[in-house]
């Protein structure tokens, strides 16, 4: 269940950003800088839940901050130099952790063509297959 918040927010969020030619600040834009880098944190933390290891939490987190925090500074700075608005934006708006979350107003505005345009869809792909391994696993140590 949680995994699939991860999925939701990374569809929500692929409706709404329109990649290098609008400074998106709308749906969850407009309560965290980088939800789609939200939504992979939270799926990925449902999955280190649902294998029960404490190892898949840590190698997480640990491929987060190897992976993601030097992506979000390099995407900071490519959105500074492009949208004069960043800086203001990026001082009302957090990071990664929204201070509220009104579902009704992120929904607001979505696209279904800039979900499939962006290929978000392989998300629920990645979660299905590593649903598949979660079940291989238990039914391995069943048998």
């Amino acid at each position: 269940m949680i995994a699939l918040v991860g999925i939701f927010i990374r569809a929500l969020a692929s409706g709404h950003v329109d990649k290098n030619r609008v400074l998106t600040t709308t749906g969850p834009y407009a309560y965290v800088r980088n939800p789609l880098y939200l939504g992979s944190v939270i799926l990925g933390l449902g999955f280190a839940i649902a294998a029960r290891d404490v190892w898949v939490f840590f190698v997480i987190i640990l491929l987060f901050v190897a992976i993601y925090l030097p992506v979000i500074r390099s995407e900071e700075a490519f959105l500074r130099g492009r949208f004069p608005e960043y800086d203001e934006y990026a001082r009302r708006v957090p990071s990664l952790l929204p201070r509220r979350l009104p579902l009704r107003q992120i929904t607001k505005g979505f696209s279904r063509e800039l979900y499939f345009k962006h290929r978000e869809y392989n998300s629920l792909l990645g979660a299905a297959g590593m649903l598949a391994i979660l079940v291989a696993k238990i039914l391995w140590f069943l048998g």
